[in-house]
């Protein structure tokens, strides 16, 4: 994780002060344990506090619903010599690849590779729903027209129709060394990627997901 200590900042009309170096480091803490799993590198940029009282030990931590991304307020809190507690402005860049349109995508247009172009930048500063996994543009079309250059968001894609309801279809079992297919009666319709319930032919119930040629594969 990259830290960045931002320039000082004015609060109340008064000039900001760095933050002392025990307050920082609680803060780096906090971020680098809750950004485990973020698609992308983590920047975290400090602006000054302002007047912090001495602590022996601070605490920092985020307020309930709290998102590690973008302008946030990070709370810092002491208990000895005396209680205390503060909040610093921050910002967290999460820097990361994700997927715009290589060219102007029309309503319930099928994706292809022409379609799909990488990018990398701030995912911080895109909206939430941007693609930043590959796999989550297999098999889908796109619910809405789509400018060239505009960044590929989920509620802009939808998947592609492939089972329908009461369609028969084939259900496919695949291990180390085996595979086992029968047929069965899809109980519901179901998208690329999607879980979908079907009945074999002898009456059992199994579940799968649906792949792009419309065949159910069961989970090993």
């Amino acid at each position: 994780m990259a830290v960045v200590a931002g320039p000082g900042a004015a609060v109340a009309g008064q000039p900001a002060e760095p933050l002392p170096e025990a307050s920082r480091l609680a803060i780096e803490r906090l971020v680098q344990t809750q950004s485990r799993g973020l698609p992308g590198e983590i920047s975290l940029q400090l602006l000054a506090a302002r007047n912090l009282p001495p602590c022996d030990a601070p605490e920092a931590f985020l307020a309930p619903g709290t998102e590690l991304r973008g302008r946030i307020s990070i709370g810092l809190r002491c208990v000895s010599p005396a209680p205390w507690k503060r909040f610093v402005q921050a910002y967290v860049g999460v820097q990361g690849r994700y997927y715009v349109a290589a060219q102007p995508i029309e309503a319930g247009q099928p994706l292809g590779p022409a379609d799909i172009s990488e990018r990398r930048g701030d995912l911080a500063a895109l909206p939430r729903s941007v693609v930043t996994d590959p796999s989550a543009l297999h098999g889908v079309v796109s619910a809405n027209r789509i400018a060239a250059g505009a960044p590929l968001r989920k509620e802009l894609l939808r998947g592609t129709v492939v089972i329908q309801q009461g369609q028969t279809v084939k259900v496919v079992a695949q291990g180390a060394g085996f595979s086992v297919s029968t047929e069965g009666r899809a109980m519901t319709r179901a998208e690329v990627g999607a879980t979908v319930q079907a009945k074999t032919r002898d009456g059992r119930l199994v579940s799968g997901i649906a792949d792009q040629e419309g065949q159910i594969r069961l989970a090993q």
